[in-house]
């Protein structure tokens, strides 16, 4: 029971992961494999939209900068975005508040997340606080004593926050294309484009449409692969706790051992009298094995079944909250998966044989004429 619980929390976090980022990230994502931006052209761009499954195609130039707001200042995450970014539905879990738009090419509009807003005390209601934002310029060779022209800078619009996760939360401000394009002064070039897969279409496929189409000078990444560490240290958090809760049954199996070890010394004269009649050691070694087997999944099934109705419960009526009034969801998520209770059962058999084969093999081996 206590495995089926734990490892079905475990799923649910990495399937809220998934939904998180999902949120945030595209489903497709494009970079190039040496470099921190790639060079693009209007043909190159209506080729990769062309590409069999691709159903909108998002420019992205992204890099630090700071930003600054009536004063209070921070280094954020400056993604310029182009016009179809929010059509690929982003923000769909999480919270947003505020107006889903970026502005116009003469007045540019921010959405910030929550804790880059908090951060500089950013009020949205008040549209003659502008946020400006700066960015380093590239070296000259010839020096300069004016500290103006050693950066650029612009102003935007804060119009909406986003709440998505913390690491995008803290960091991230979305602007439009045109105005990263002009401030960080990056032409064609691009840092990432994203992919939002058409319907009908599976992302593994699309994806390897793209990385035929694209060749090895650019990484093509899914969502998981995105955020692949993240997502590999769940999987490992979820391993262990299946070894641990796996060695603590094996720690109670001694009670099926030492149950099945009373049983063959109390039994010993009734297994005299089997042997008598024609009964064979591997006979006698089978009943104890199976006795051992019914008292494991006897209570193996039990818990299996209590384990399934209390995540079945859990994620119909959300018995145990996560106690925190700002989390993206009220309780713990769970997610029941059958070859959990494959595993599990495997397990349980494991430990049930090499309990129930030491005592077996003991009363197999009675001495028919010392006991009768």
């Amino acid at each position: 029971m206590a495995l089926v619980i734990v490892m079905s929390v475990f799923n649910g976090l990495e399937d809220l992961i998934r939904g998180l980022f999902a949120s945030f990230d595209a489903e497709i994502k494009i970079e190039a494999t040496l470099g921190k931006s790639f060079q693009t052209s209007s043909d190159w761009l209506t080729a990769i939209e062309k590409v069999e499954g691709v159903a909108i195609l998002t420019e992205v130039i992204e890099d630090n900068a700071l930003l600054d707001y009536n004063g209070n200042q921070m280094i954020g995450r400056v993604k310029g975005v182009s016009d179809n970014f929010l059509d690929q539905g982003r923000f769909s879990k999480g919270y947003f508040w505020g107006d889903t738009t970026l502005g116009t090419d003469l007045r540019p509009a921010a959405i910030l997340g929550r804790g880059v807003g908090f951060f500089l005390s950013v009020n949205l209601n008040n549209v003659n606080v502008p946020l400006k934002v700066f960015y380093p310029k590239a070296p000259r060779s010839a020096a300069t004593l004016d500290p103006n022209q050693l950066y650029a800078t612009a102003t935007l619009e804060p119009v909406a926050y986003f709440s998505i996760e913390r690491q995008f939360d803290d960091q991230y401000i979305i602007v439009p294309l045109e105005f990263t394009k002009s401030l960080l002064n990056y032409g064609d070039k691009r840092t990432s484009l994203e992919v939002k897969v058409a319907e009908g279409y599976s992302i593994d496929e699309v994806q390897e449409n793209l990385k035929t189409h694209l060749g090895p000078d650019f990484s093509v990444k899914n969502t998981d692969e995105q955020h692949a560490a993240l997502l590999r240290t769940v999987k490992l958090e979820k391993f262990f706790v299946f070894l641990t809760l796996t060695f603590i049954l094996a720690i109670a199996s001694f009670n099926i051992f030492f149950s099945l070890s009373m049983l063959a010394i109390e039994k010993k004269k009734d297994m005299a009298v089997l042997k008598a009649m024609g009964a064979t050691d591997k006979l006698i070694h089978r009943i104890f094995l199976k006795q051992g087997m019914m008292i494991a999944f006897s209570g193996a099934i039990l818990g299996l079944i209590l384990g399934y109705g209390v995540c079945f419960l859990q994620q119909s009526f959300g018995l145990v909250s996560l106690g925190i009034s700002s989390a993206v969801v009220d309780a713990y998520p769970v997610r029941v998966v059958w070859t959990d209770f494959v595993w599990i059962s495997l397990a349980i058999l494991t430990i049930t044989f090499a309990a129930s084969w030491r005592p077996a093999h003991i009363a197999s081996q009675v001495d028919t004429t010392a006991e009768l």
